[in-house]
């Protein structure tokens, strides 16, 4: 069986500047379309309504997002812990219910936080 292409290629063709160019854009266009699906840039907040009270920045990163969830999970753990301790009967029952769900979902974004990357 015949090789149609030397082995190894020619690699003294000239390329003239006008396909040249045409390859820089062809590899521009090929890496912009790579970054659009590879690389996608977070989409803008839209739970964020106008008329809301209180916001979130948008630049704020996830780690300190992470941080303050847990913060805010703690405190929520030791009011509804103050809370339980003070009732009794099916009161309490609830409020330790609504204790573990807290501690549950504190131990999940304390796992988060600690696997989150630093920027």
């Amino acid at each position: 069986m015949a090789k149609v292409t030397p082995n190894p290629p020619d690699a003294d063709e000239h390329i003239s500047r006008a396909q040249s160019t045409r390859n820089k854009k062809i590899d521009d266009a090929a890496t912009r379309a790579l970054d659009f699906y590879l690389k996608p840039k977070p989409k803008s907040e839209t739970s964020d309504k106008s008329d809301s009270i209180f916001r979130i920045d948008p630049a704020v990163d996830s780690e300190c997002l992470l941080a303050n969830l847990s913060e805010n999970l703690a405190s929520a753990n030791a009011m509804i812990s103050d809370l339980a301790f003070d009732l009794d009967g099916s009161r309490r029952r609830v409020a330790l219910g609504i204790l573990q769900v807290i501690e549950l979902n504190e131990l999940l974004a304390n796992r988060a936080l600690d696997i989150v990357e630093v920027r």
